[in-house]
């Protein structure tokens, strides 16, 4: 049996945030009915790269089953109504108000169904000046004080990923699966939100601890580290680039041997510990490069790893998808799809005991008729 097998989870979800939270919980089980409106979640239509359909909707939305409703209609919420009634979650992420004038303000879905688990997803918040500010992923980077601190030192730069509704996503998800275990305990549910700033602000904790405390921010440092020494990259003889972690003592002593090939400098009064490497970085980087200037990427690669120092390669996004530990592990699965088959990572946590789900990924209001009918919803309310 999987662990969330029985939990039937409601979404009135959209773009990233929401849709990630609830495609981990039917990844463990969980039967996901994605609330959309005709068109569709608008992430259908972010671009058209994977046969004529989304990226991101194909990453977010597989083993989900999609109902369309028009919840300006009162057959529309009545419907929705009903299938809450037998729901064990309820999760959304429109903007703030909006599932309140809607119908479905959490107090009074608490007062009619005790064993729901409610929760929102917002930018900012149900409460504050910033409630209702727009809020997208790079604006909420923005904001979080993430992009200040990423890019080089010339310019600012986002994170290439939508971290901000990644963030928020995973504590949505984490947090419907405390609220599944203490209902156990208390066989109550629970009301719950979540915003992007305060999600992303939570990873910005050593950011944060730095400035406070330092006096200064993080400086933008391109791909290097701002507080360690040498950490990032240098280009090897065959200009390939090659990443590299000092992170103690030891390391910076097998490093200065076996790539140097200069063991005085593990001593050097200007780099003898990590602080003095970072403040006479540039003097450092000129004799890092002057050594890797002999020697090739897999070269470097290799002496690293016999010094047991931490190295990677400068992957491309097509590289990682054929990356050899992704296929040693056997981590490339498929699900099905409007358009066929589809490669599909397998879920990161591995478990010893069950399979996680990897089931297709709907069309637009594909499962409307049968959950409508299944609920005792009438004909009427299904087109009004």
């Amino acid at each position: 049996m999987l662990p969330l097998e029985g939990i039937t989870v409601v979404s009135l979800e959209q773009a990233v945030a929401a849709p990630f939270a609830t495609r981990q919980l039917a990844d463990l089980g969980a039967r996901v009915i994605k609330v959309e409106r005709d068109e569709g979640d608008f992430a259908r239509g972010y671009d058209q790269t994977v046969k004529g359909m989304s990226s991101h909707f194909v990453w977010l939305n597989r083993s989900k089953e999609s109902i369309t409703l028009n919840l300006k209609s009162e057959n529309g919420k009545e419907a929705l109504d009903k299938i809450l009634s037998q729901a064990d979650v309820f999760l959304h992420n429109l903007a703030p108000g909006a599932v309140d004038r809607l119908g479905f303000a959490a107090e009074d879905l608490r007062k009619r169904y005790p064993q729901l688990i409610i929760c929102g997803i917002s930018g900012y918040g149900t409460n504050g000046s910033y409630t209702q500010k727009k809020a997208y992923d790079l604006l909420i980077q923005c904001e979080a004080g993430l992009v200040s601190i990423t890019g080089t030192e010339e310019e600012p730069s986002k994170s290439g990923i939508s971290v901000a509704d990644i963030a928020a996503g995973m504590y949505a998800y984490t947090g419907v699966l405390t609220a599944i275990i203490a209902r156990y305990k208390t066989n109550q549910g629970t009301v719950m939100e979540v915003s992007m700033l305060e999600a992303l602000c939570e990873w910005m904790g050593y950011p944060m601890y730095f400035s406070e405390y330092g006096g200064r921010d993080p400086k933008r440092t391109g791909a290097r580290h701002a507080a360690i020494y040498p950490y990032g990259p240098f280009q090897a003889k065959d200009k390939k680039m090659v990443f590299l972690a000092i992170q103690n003592e030891r390391e910076w002593k097998q490093f200065t041997e076996k790539i140097l090939r200069q063991p005085h400098l593990a001593d050097d009064e200007r780099f003898n510990n990590n602080s003095k490497r970072v403040e006479n970085s540039e003097e450092l980087k000129e004799i890092i490069d002057e050594a890797l200037e002999k020697l090739n990427s897999e070269q470097v690669i290799d002496i690293l790893e016999e010094a047991k120092i931490a190295n990677a390669h400068l992957n491309t996004v097509q590289d990682v998808i054929n990356h050899p530990q992704l296929k040693d592990r056997k981590r490339w699965g498929e699900v099905d799809s409007p358009v066929g088959k589809l490669k599909a990572l397998i879920p990161p946590v591995t478990f010893e005991d069950f399979d996680t789900v990897m089931n297709p990924i709907p069309e637009i209001g594909e499962h409307t008729e049968h959950i409508l009918k299944e609920f005792n919803v009438n004909n009427k309310q299904w087109t009004t």
